[in-house]
C-alpha cells in the first residue's frame, strides 16, 4: 500500500525546496540532517517550523526536504513556502490561515533588487548628463521650470 504524501515546491531568493510530508510523529530532516543541526541558528528553524505551528501540525506529520542555493537564512525562507505549499495540497483548507502569514507567497526579488536609489537622485543625475549635450552653457541660477 502507497503512504500517502504531499509535496511542495518552496523557492526564496536563490534558493530553492522540495518538501515531501507525510503522515508521521513531527520529524523534519533537511539534506538528510534533522532540522535543528541543519540550520544552526534558532530564526531559520523557527521559520522552518512557522507553517506547521500556525495550523497546529508540529507533531502531525514527517517531513523530507532537499534543499539547495542560497544562504542559510534564504534556504529557511525556501523551506517555509515548500512546507506550506505540502500543507496547503494536503489540505486546501488552510489555505486561507496561510495566505494571512508574511513570506508564504513567493518573493522574486533578489537582496541585490531591493536597494533603491533615493528618488530625486536619479533626476539629478540625468540632468547632469545632459548638460554637456547642450551647446549652451546652463544658465546662472540653475535649471528653472516654468509653469506654463
Amino acid at each position: 500500500m502507497a503512504v500517502q504524501q504531499n509535496y511542495g515546491t518552496g523557492r526564496r531568493k536563490s534558493a530553492v525546496a522540495r518538501v515531501f510530508l507525510k503522515p508521521g510523529k513531527g520529524d523534519i530532516v533537511v539534506n538528510g540532517k534533522p532540522v535543528d543541526e541543519f540550520f544552526s541558528r534558532e530564526t531559520g528553524r523557527m521559520i522552518v517550523r512557522q507553517p506547521l505551528q500556525l495550523t497546529d501540525n508540529l507533531n502531525r506529520f514527517d517531513i523530507d526536504i532537499n534543499v539547495s542555493g542560497g544562504g542559510e537564512l534564504g534556504r529557511a525562507g525556501a523551506v517555509r513556502h515548500g512546507i506550506t505549499r505540502a500543507l496547503i495540497d494536503y489540505d486546501t483548507t488552510l489555505k486561507a490561515a496561510q495566505e494571512s502569514r508574511p513570506g508564504n507567497t513567493r518573493r522574486a526579488r533578489s537582496g541585490a533588487e531591493e536597494s533603491r536609489p533615493a528618488q530625486g537622485a536619479t533626476t539629478e543625475a540625468v540632468l547632469q548628463a545632459l548638460i554637456p549635450l547642450t551647446s549652451a552653457k546652463p544658465p546662472a541660477g540653475g535649471f528653472v521650470v516654468s509653469a506654463g
